[in-house]
């Protein structure tokens, strides 16, 4: 927690280690979440808001042991108390908590469950974002997200537990220096057993109702198509019903395997977005999406080395696997055959 004085209604707050290079108003919003962005501009525009005893601007970027002057605020606003007692409840707590496959100073890894948002958009109210101060464990600073996963896609998911990890994982998504291996469940068989998707995407629509789809081809590219590159292996088939397969996504996009497979004729199982009805096999094999995020590479934000995890498949994908005899130990072979190249 920073260090405050308090004089005459003035507070004057210490910046800390880990506030080193925010941006004024980022601080601004964590220690004041009741603060508008145009009361704050309003403060700052009059010179109320004052940095080592200086006019400052919203977008300056603040170093450890730099002081914040904070005027009275005349208004129900307080310093965000990072130890006060979390509206969650106790069952979200324990929910979240049974999702830790991983946890040290830097970071957390979730197996998060399919059907689960990972931010809140039009009519959900309920996703990890809003429910992280249930992994604050020991530490007073909320977890981070640093990365996202679809709704219906269950798998690894990693939480940054400081600013500078948040900054340093960040990078290294945005910078492809991770790797990510999904297991997916898809309609038939490819006409390959492997190969390398080069298939650049569109999106469309208004955010929260995105749909993705392949760029139109020809002499002149699209303006706003976007690079997508995937990469697969065909683990086992059941003929004419299903496969087993690995990919990993070299780029990022919305969508990418999803719409990749569909545009394969391979629709993943469960992906009624992109496959409509074609995308379920009946019987009794689940309705729900089967692609997971099953292992990640990635240099650990402390060390630099690479930290590497796995995570265990979701009930609905399991019973898939035990009715259609999909072998587990396989399909992780696969991948080892993926990271030699």
């Amino acid at each position: 927690m920073a260090e405050t004085q308090n004089t005459g209604g003035v507070t004057k707050i210490v910046v800390i280690a880990d506030e080193n290079d925010m941006r004024l108003d980022r601080w601004f919003k964590e220690h004041y979440p009741d603060v508008t962005f145009g009361m704050l501009q309003k403060l700052l525009r009059k010179g109320h808001i004052r940095l080592d005893g200086k006019r400052a601007k919203s977008n300056t970027r603040i170093a450890t042991d730099q002081i914040v002057r904070v005027p009275p605020l005349n208004l129900e606003t307080r310093i965000y108390d990072k130890k006060q007692q979390t509206e969650l409840s106790q069952d979200d707590i324990y929910y979240m908590q049974n999702m830790v496959l991983h946890m040290d100073d830097e970071i957390i890894v979730l197996n998060k469950p399919s059907g689960l948002a990972v931010q809140g958009g039009s009519n959900t109210n309920r996703h990890i974002d809003g429910m992280l101060d249930a992994l604050k464990y020991d530490l007073t600073e909320k977890p981070k997200l640093v990365h996202r996963l679809d709704k219906d896609t269950s798998g690894l998911l990693i939480i940054a537990r400081t600013r500078v990890a948040a900054q340093k994982l960040t990078k290294a998504f945005q910078t492809k220096t991770t790797e990510k291996y999904y297991w997916a469940v898809v309609k038939s068989a490819p006409k390959l057993r492997e190969g390398k998707i080069n298939m650049p995407l569109l999106k469309l629509g208004k955010k929260g109702h995105e749909k993705v789809m392949a760029a139109p081809t020809g002499e002149k590219p699209h303006p706003d198509a976007k690079s997508a590159i995937t990469l697969f292996a065909t683990v086992s088939t059941v003929p004419a019903l299903a496969s087993f397969m690995v990919l990993r996504p070299i780029t990022g996009r919305t969508h990418q395997l999803r719409v990749h497979m569909a545009e394969m004729g391979n629709v993943i199982i469960g992906d009624g977005k992109y496959g409509g009805t074609e995308a379920h096999i009946g019987g009794e094999i689940s309705r729900k999406l089967h692609l997971h995020a099953r292992h990640l590479k990635i240099p650990h934000p402390s060390t630099g080395e690479i930290f590497e995890i796995t995570a265990p498949i979701q009930s609905h994908m399991k019973n898939t696997f035990h009715s259609l005899g999909f072998d587990e130990e396989a399909g992780d072979l696969v991948m080892e055959r993926f990271e030699d190249r």
